[in-house]
């Protein structure tokens, strides 16, 4: 028995309801989509071969033609020899297929066409009677039997063209539906998601407030029992405040006592403001008298210094060293001048004899007597804090606006480093004058600050060593360099000299000092001589650049202080014999010998005022230029040792000196502004 096919529109409703594509049998009609369409001339195609058969049996053969199939949407064919398919029960689905299958549900079903098998005989004439047999030599009569059977078939063809194009039609409605079923069944899943996700927010703010309300109730309680302390608080302020309104009471009494007494303070204070307008008037004046004394004492500071000369000189001579033979008794003498005996020495006898004159019985001739006269003469006993006691003056000279400068002058061994930078181990007894002056032009500056003036200082040390300007106080890969260092002018048109590429280091204390000593201590030129062990082989130049202002009367004056360490002045030894070290001594005793020659030089020009001065000659006295003539004082310590052996170099040390001191330089003026 053949299996029951399904209507195309229950395959549809079946496929959308369970969620799968339709699967189109085998059919001869055109698919929905297709172009291809049967015309008459393919019918007529089809129907050739049997006329050509029937013509080739002759003999009056009814044809056996069978009616085309009805075009069905089937599903799947089944196997051969299985049974239809059992109905598949109808589950619970989406509204998208209740929709579709109330749709389908309303369409009209066309006229159902019952599908022939195959080898069956044609189907009777339209009007019900059994067509005849025709003679088979009646063509004629097969041919007009032909043509309405054809007539038939077309119109049966063009019935079933109208089914199809129907069923397609509600077969694309059908479709269109249903996506428009599933969009609206994708909406309503976004909206039962985000109802749940709201559904789940609102069950975790539910959770949140059920614990919120409890953390409230816990909270509740503890302000519950605040209350409790709050009015228990509040009845011991209420105490307190009938214990406060009772001091208020007896404040008030004492509140109109005080206002008694405050008028009379009123009075008082009115009095004490007419006293303090007096007292300030009468400060106002003692200012501006401070401040003329203050002038007069700068002047006549000044005068005293230019009484004492521009120009000084002053004699030290060191004490001997452990280890030192013990000079002679009388050879150096210390007479007292022409004043009070105990007034400071100011003259010096140096005793040499000379062993090569001689008398005509054979005795040694008497030692020769050679007498110097100093502005100052330092006993080997005396201190680093007598020293700078007399030079104290002098450099408070560079505050009022004075440049100043002061030379360490003398021998290899003579205490010209130790004059002016101090003995080792920091100790405040052997301090040199460096540190003391400095020490001393920050106190004064700070006595000065109350009368209105403000001074700032800036240091700077160099050495010149066989013509080469060196920055002591370089760090890093610029230590022992002086091939950078230059001397310029500050600026266009400017008088002041600086050294390009050296350190201008701002000090306000005496720490600062320290270091900078320290620092240049082990960066400084020395080497072995014959008359000392540990020699300084260059000029060392200390400057310290001053700058005052009193901005309340608007003054200004700046002058700079220079302390010198010269190089030791050793005379050559013609005799000496010449290795590489002693050519590389003498190539340093030359060029300290001719700088110092260059000083002695400059100071006697500026004595006797010739109108060339040669200051370019030397590095040294270029770079003092500003600081030797003019307005400057000028102060050279003349060091020599107290052994016989040195009395040679003591003497050129000491005839320098001398003419030194003979040398008188003009007034200086202050740099003010």
């Amino acid at each position: 028995m053949e299996p029951q096919k399904r209507s195309p529109l229950l395959e549809v409703k079946g496929n959308i309801e369970l969620k799968r594509p339709l699967v189109k049998a085998p059919s001869r009609l055109p698919l929905p989509g297709s172009r291809f369409k049967r015309g008459l001339d393919q019918m007529e195609d089809a129907l050739e071969p049997e006329k050509k058969r029937t013509r080739g049996l002759g003999t009056a053969t009814k044809f056996a033609t069978s009616y085309p199939r009805a075009p069905a949407l089937t599903t799947v064919p089944q196997a051969q020899g299985q049974t239809a398919a059992p109905k598949v029960p109808k589950k619970t689905a989406p509204r998208c297929s209740t929709a579709v299958a109330t749709v389908l549900k309303n369409q009209k079903p066309g006229p159902a066409v019952p599908a022939k098998k195959p080898g069956t005989a044609a189907p009777p004439k339209p009007g019900g009677k059994k067509p005849s047999k025709r003679p088979a030599w009646d063509l004629k009569g097969q041919l007009c039997d032909l043509n309405a059977e054809l007539k038939c078939y077309r119109e049966r063809t063009q019935t079933l063209d109208q089914e199809n194009q129907q069923l397609q039609d509600q077969l694309r409605e059908a479709q269109q539906q249903a996506m428009a079923l599933g969009a609206e069944r994708r909406t309503l899943d976004g909206e039962l998601a985000r109802v749940r996700a709201q559904a789940e927010q609102g069950q975790q703010e539910l959770g949140h407030l059920h614990a919120r309300v409890l953390e409230l109730e816990a909270w509740l309680g503890t302000q519950e029992g605040l209350v409790q302390e709050l009015q228990k608080e509040q009845l011991e302020l209420q105490e307190e405040r009938r214990v406060l309104v009772i001091q208020l009471e007896e404040q008030e009494r004492r509140l109109q006592v005080s206002e008694a007494a405050l008028s009379d303070s009123q009075a008082e204070v009115t009095s004490l403001r007419q006293e303090a307008a007096a007292q300030a008037a009468l400060l106002a004046e003692r200012g501006e008298r401070l401040h003329g004394l203050e002038m007069d004492r700068r002047r006549l500071h000044n005068q005293l210094q230019e009484l004492k000369g521009n120009i000084r000189v002053f004699c030290r001579v060191r004490p001997v060293l452990p280890g030192e033979p013990t000079p002679p008794p009388g050879f150096l003498l210390f007479p007292s001048g022409p004043g009070v005996p105990s007034d400071p020495p100011t003259h010096l006898s140096l005793f040499r004899s000379d062993e090569r004159r001689g008398t005509l019985s054979g005795m040694p001739a008497a030692p020769t007597r050679h007498d110097f006269s100093f502005d100052r003469v330092f006993p080997p006993g005396s201190g680093q804090d007598e020293v700078f006691e007399e030079i104290a003056m002098l450099v408070q000279s560079a505050l009022d606006g004075y440049p100043v400068c002061i030379f360490a002058y003398g021998q290899t061994g003579s205490g010209k480093t130790f004059t002016m930078e101090g003995g080792p181990g920091g100790d405040p007894q052997v301090e040199g004058l460096i540190p003391r002056a400095l020490r001393h032009l920050f106190s004064v500056a700070g006595d000065l600050s109350s009368q209105g003036w403000t001074y700032s200082f800036v240091a700077s040390y160099v050495e010149i060593y066989n013509e080469t300007v060196r920055d002591l106080l370089a760090t890093g890969t610029r230590k022992g360099q002086g091939g950078d260092c230059e001397i310029r002018r500050a600026g266009p048109g400017s008088e002041e000299l600086v050294v390009t590429n050296a350190r201008y280091v701002p000090v306000s204390c005496e720490k600062e000092v320290e270091a900078l000593l320290h620092l240049a201590r082990q960066n400084r030129a020395v080497a072995r001589t014959a008359q000392n062990e540990r020699s300084s082989r260059s000029h060392s130049v200390f400057q310290l650049q001053i700058s005052g202002e009193h901005t309340g009367r608007g003054l200004q004056c700046g002058a700079p202080l220079n302390l010198v360490d010269l190089a030791g002045s050793e005379r050559l030894d013609p005799g000496l014999a010449l290795g590489p070290g002693e050519r590389e001594r003498l190539r340093e005793t030359q060029a300290i010998n001719s700088s110092l020659s260059t000083l002695g030089l400059v100071i006697m020009a500026l004595s006797n005022k010739e109108s060339h001065v040669p200051y370019r000659n030397s590095k040294l006295t270029y770079l003092l230029q500003n600081s030797l003539g003019g307005s400057a004082k000028m102060l050279m310590f003349v060091n020599i040792s107290p052994l016989e052996e040195n009395v040679s170099e003591s003497l050129n040390s000491l005839r320098f000196a001398s003419k030194v001191n003979q040398c008188v330089i003009g007034t200086a003026q202050a740099n003010k502004k």
